[in-house]
């Protein structure tokens, strides 16, 4: 049984610059992590490194006892980790509905069971009435939506969603919440939220890990990523940042 997406001392140098440095992190079947910090951090570079992407410079990325080191980003997928972009990236002059079959189809479905598929998680998700619309008409936060739905069909044992909540609302950030609570609680998915709303983070994840310059300055639960003087310098630089509230470190 799968039971966790793990990086084991991950580091990328682009150009002899160092992106990521020695980080790990793992994800468990059915929690939430949370992965934060500064612009420039290196968060998607990592989430690059952990769905084939981005080739480590060192260390290796493993899901259960298998070694994920050299698979194509399709072959990661189809092992049960998928992803959002921070973009969307939806099939724009597709269906809703044809967008999540695609991609049943793509990891070896029937066009029958894709589409049924698809009709449930969009029902699941509560954006059924979204099924026919053209993607590319959609408004971005039903974009969003609409992402993450094709990134659970298959049912992947991970998730990794790379800035669901950028543009959204407070009450729209709410609505995201419930529904990545309900991903881990009743789907038994392992959630990887990437996130510049950090309140966001904070009040979701049972553990976090806090990248600055490439490298984990923190990590633990949010009560101990509250109270580091560490994660607090991290952000100062980046304070007047919308996304940002520092509060939310209080």
């Amino acid at each position: 049984m799968v039971g966790h997406l793990r990086a084991e001392n991950i580091s990328v140098a682009f150009a002899g610059l160092k992106a990521l440095s020695s980080v790990n992190l793992t994800v468990d079947k059915g929690k939430i992590a949370g992965l934060i910090g500064p612009n420039g951090a290196g968060k998607t570079t990592l989430v690059n490194v952990l769905t084939g992407f981005q080739a480590p410079t060192e260390g290796k990325v493993s899901l259960g006892e298998i070694s994920l080191m050299g698979f194509k980003p399709h072959e990661v997928r189809r092992r049960g980790v998928a992803r959002t972009f921070q973009s969307g990236r939806l099939f724009r002059d597709l269906a809703v509905l044809d967008n999540l079959e695609v991609t049943g189809v793509g990891l070896g479905q029937t066009r029958r069971h894709a589409i049924a598929e698809a009709e449930a998680m969009l029902d699941w998700m509560g954006i059924g009435d979204l099924a026919g619309r053209i993607a590319g008409t959609l408004p971005y936060i039903d974009e969003r939506r609409v992402a993450i739905g094709r990134a659970l069909m298959g049912r992947p044992n991970h998730v990794l969603l790379d800035e669901p909540a950028a543009g959204m609302s407070a009450q729209e950030a709410s609505d995201l919440a419930a529904l990545i609570r309900r991903i881990a609680n009743e789907l038994g998915c392992g959630v990887l939220l990437i996130e510049h709303n950090v309140g966001l983070v904070l009040g979701l994840s049972d553990h976090i890990v806090v990248l600055d310059s490439g490298a984990v300055i923190e990590e633990g639960p949010p009560a101990a990523i509250r109270a580091s003087e560490k994660v607090r310098h991290a952000y100062m630089g980046t304070a007047a940042d919308a996304p940002v509230p520092m509060e939310a470190l209080v």
